[in-house]
Parts: C-alpha cells; sequence; structure tokens
C-alpha cells in the first residue's frame, strides 16, 4: 500500500488491510439502515434555532488567564464560561 492510499481512524490509527477486510465483512453482514445512516448530522450539534455565529473578541489577557482557570477548575471550554456568563448578562439586564 503506497502512502498515497493509507487508510486511518479518526485518531490517527493506520487501518491495516485486515482491519479494512473486517469492517467489510461488517457491513456485510450488517443491515444497516441507509436511510438513518444518511440523516445523521455532521459537524458541531446545533446550540439554539440555527447555526450559531462566531463573534471575534478581544480580551486582556488576564481575563483571558482567567478565563482558561474557570474553564478548567469546572472542567468545561472556555467558550461555554463565555457563553454562560453573556447569558447571565442579558437575563439580568
Amino acid at each position: 500500500m503506497s502512502s498515497a492510499e493509507v487508510r486511518r481512524t479518526r485518531r490517527g490509527r493506520v487501518l491495516t488491510d485486515e482491519d479494512l477486510d473486517a469492517l467489510g465483512a461488517e457491513v456485510e453482514e450488517t443491515d444497516y439502515d441507509v436511510e438513518v445512516l444518511k440523516g445523521r448530522r455532521r459537524g458541531r450539534p446545533a446550540m439554539g434555532s440555527g447555526p450559531a455565529d462566531v463573534v471575534p473578541v478581544r480580551l486582556a489577557p488576564e481575563m483571558r488567564a482567567a478565563i482558561e482557570a474557570r474553564a478548567t477548575a469546572e472542567d468545561t471550554t472556555t467558550s461555554e464560561i463565555i457563553r454562560e456568563a453573556l447569558r447571565r448578562f442579558l437575563e439580568g439586564a
């Protein structure tokens, strides 16, 4: 197999010919519902009534560090910390 033909999993593991044969056999042996598979959405899950927008914001280094520290402490993302802060701010407005 040439380098152009190398297949990898999403996590980067190289699939061997044996792996590909096993996957092919699974597909042949399993009764997949093609319509269900076609209906699966790709990409990030929806966050509201429509596609989410990315809004660039400038942050002071100290604020960015505080957001990152809070996200780490709460085992979440910086984006979720910012969204929650905005939700709380807008609810109080």
